[in-house]
């Protein structure tokens, strides 16, 4: 394990700097679960994150010959932001090598404390390549995202943050991509109280980890695929599944759309902003992947917030059309003056909100004289929609759903 010595001081020089995030009660969650939940918020960390904690530890670590040399880092988002504002306040230069399918708002952020940004490679481990080679060829110090003790031993502040605010936990439920993060947290909870359990979770799309976990050697894997992109790791770290291995008790899985659950009722339940990777652990619980935890004292981390707007976006909507509040159809009535009116006027008397409405009389697939009506309604559930169906057969109208 890390040195739970070496993680209080740690502790010490992030005072001052990194947000003692809440570690707040999630009713909602927890009568939805079944237990008593409560959520560590690095989603409300500065830089949206919780790598600040290992990324300003290792660069306070660092010679000044080291620090003049300046800092390198591979990141999909949130260690990158971690090691530019600690570049920044440290003021040293910092290259940072991210993903060439980065989301724009990362990139942003990153550039937002003065870091300068390659885009290179399809995923993380191609980006971590190129900034290695990099890195050496420019004698620059390189940062790495989990695989490095001191970056652990930072991570692990949020363990002793946790148990600080509440020690009577029975279970603490932790996001795993490399492994960093439980590392950390993982050691300072089994030399602190070592009878909490510790769950890693990791995206079924990102593997090695989990089948790392469980054939206790470490697999890489060939690809990776997830909305998750903070633990989107491709291959393992022996580093980082030696400490996992000594000190976590179980691993599980989600997959994508248990994912997407997760970010929405955060969202729309707990008020609160996290991305898919930040979410996995919430996932876990709605889906009743834990189910020996019932009635238990649970602490999950949410280890992020900077979600890509443009996949919220999409979560939302799939989200509305899967639990009844949003409906498309396409109907096709005859192309005739007060056909689309009668059609309306029907929705109408059902209190079916219209939001959006296409009018298409010249498809090939159309017969002469009639005309497809693409319809998006805002519907109050799936009593609601089963009357609407029932009214369009009634009244012998043709009409197909959008998935």
């Amino acid at each position: 394990m890390i040195d739970l010595e070496t993680i209080k001081r740690a502790h010490k020089r992030i005072e001052g700097v990194v947000v003692n995030t809440p570690f707040s009660y999630a009713p909602r969650l927890s009568e939805e679960c079944g237990c008593e939940i409560y959520l560590k918020k690095e989603n409300l960390q500065v830089t949206g994150a919780f790598k600040i904690r290992g990324a300003y530890n290792k660069i306070a670590t660092l010679t000044a010959a080291e620090r003049a040399c300046g800092v390198i880092a591979a990141s999909a988002g949130n260690h990158a932001q971690g090691v530019a504002m600690a570049a920044q306040m440290f003021g040293i230069s910092a290259l940072i090598v991210m993903p060439e399918s980065t989301p724009l708002t990362k990139i942003n952020g990153v550039r937002y404390y003065g870091a300068e940004v390659i885009l290179s490679g399809g995923n993380y481990d191609e980006a971590y390549a190129y900034a290695s080679q990099f890195g050496q060829k420019e004698n620059m110090v390189f940062v790495h995202p989990f695989a490095d003790e001191a970056v652990m031993a930072g991570q692990g502040t949020i363990g002793l943050e946790m148990l600080d605010a509440m020690a009577d936990l029975d279970a603490v439920i932790v996001p795993v991509g490399g492994g960093g993060l439980i590392s950390g947290i993982a050691s300072a909870i089994k030399q602190i109280s070592p009878h909490i359990d510790v769950i890693g979770v990791s995206a079924l799309g990102a593997p090695a980890m989990k089948n790392s976990f469980e054939a206790k050697n470490a697999i890489d894997t060939l690809s990776v695929r997830t909305i998750a992109d903070g633990i989107a790791v491709r291959d393992t770290s022996p580093l980082t599944l030696a400490h996992i291995l000594e000190s976590v008790d179980h691993f599980i899985g989600v997959d994508e759309e248990e994912i997407a659950n997760a970010v929405l009722f955060l969202l729309e339940r707990q008020k609160l902003v996290v991305e898919g990777a930040g979410s996995v652990g919430v996932a876990a619980l709605l889906h009743h992947k834990l189910p020996y935890l019932t009635g238990k004292k649970v602490g999950v981390v949410l280890s992020g917030g900077n979600m890509d707007v443009t996949l919220l976006s999409i979560i939302i909507e799939k989200g509305l059309i899967k639990s009844g509040r949003k409906m498309k159809l396409t109907v096709t009535l005859i192309d005739k003056p007060g056909a689309l009116m009668q059609l309306t006027r029907m929705l109408q008397e059902l209190n079916a909100n219209i939001v959006h409405i296409e009018y298409d009389r010249t498809s090939t697939s159309l017969a002469y004289g009639d005309a497809n009506v693409r319809i998006h309604l805002e519907t109050k559930g799936e009593e609601h929609q089963a009357k609407i169906r029932s009214l369009l057969h009634e009244h012998r109208y043709l009409s197909s759903e959008e998935d």
